[in-house]
């Protein structure tokens, strides 16, 4: 260790040990420790910053999937609504086309009821 040159007539100047170096030691010991506690705060701080990116994630791919989810139902519903038009239009038609078959039996002579009696006299 060099000890400080006095610059006015220089000469050394001599540093009692014992007082100062508990001090450093103290300060380099407090120093450490302090290190070593924001070592552990960051490694806390990083775990925790870890955990809520993957929360964060998992909710962010939550959301999408719920998302998807309901487009899928809406065109789901879209497609049922469809159908229902569709059937209802089908059924009107049936009911037409019944109707008109019904009317094409009756005015035919083929499809008339014979009645005994009538065909008799």
């Amino acid at each position: 260790m060099e000890l400080p040159l006095d610059e006015e007539d220089g000469t050394f100047t001599n540093i009692s040990l014992a007082d100062d170096s508990a001090v450093h030691l103290s300060g380099i010991f407090s120093s450490k420790v302090e290190r070593a506690h924001s070592t552990m705060m960051n490694a806390d701080m990083d775990a925790v910053e870890a955990e809520n990116q993957v929360e964060l994630e998992e909710k962010t791919r939550l959301i999408n999937q719920v998302l998807e989810l309901q487009h899928t139902l809406e065109d789901l519903s879209a497609r049922v609504d469809a159908v229902k038009e569709e059937n209802l239009k089908l059924k009107s038609e049936n009911q037409v086309l019944g109707q008109y078959i019904e009317n094409l039996m009756s005015a035919s002579s083929v499809f008339q009821t014979t009645d005994t009696k009538s065909k008799r006299k």
